[in-house]
């Protein structure tokens, strides 16, 4: 029989909540959630996305969405723009975010960096490219 340790799911679960604990704990600061922290991530690469495409990128249904744009609107991080098709929304970063921007990527690297730093270089690449692999 197996260990309930040594089931995927129970690993993966706990890799989890490390990695969600750490980035939580240094996103605090900013008043950012980690799931806001993607969004903001997100719209740097690429500003004035729709809620259907930022949803689409970060693989989030439209309710969740909903609610985490919401609250963001609501401290101040974006701007929500309803566009010609009233059912488009059309996310924009505000000044506050724009002003934070270097800072919080250089923040995001760095907690990357904790997270992975039990791990050799190779290490590093072959996790994530399998962790890719599995959401395949």
């Amino acid at each position: 029989m197996v260990s309930y340790q040594d089931v995927i799911l129970y690993i993966l679960s706990k890799a989890n909540q490390k990695v969600y604990g750490t980035f939580k704990s240094r996103l605090q600061p900013y008043g950012l959630t980690p799931m806001q922290a993607l969004v903001l991530h997100a719209l740097y690469e690429e500003e004035g996305l729709s809620a259907g495409e930022l949803g689409k990128r970060l693989g989030l249904d439209s309710a969740t969405l909903s609610g985490v744009l919401d609250r963001m609107a609501e401290s101040g991080w974006i701007i929500k723009n309803v566009k010609e098709d009233r059912r488009v929304l059309n996310i924009q970063l505000t000044d506050r975010s724009r002003q934070c921007r270097d800072k919080f990527l250089k923040e995001t690297v760095d907690v990357n960096q904790e997270v992975l730093s039990a791990f050799s270089t190779e290490e590093r690449l072959l996790l994530i490219r399998m962790l890719k692999d599995l959401r395949k």
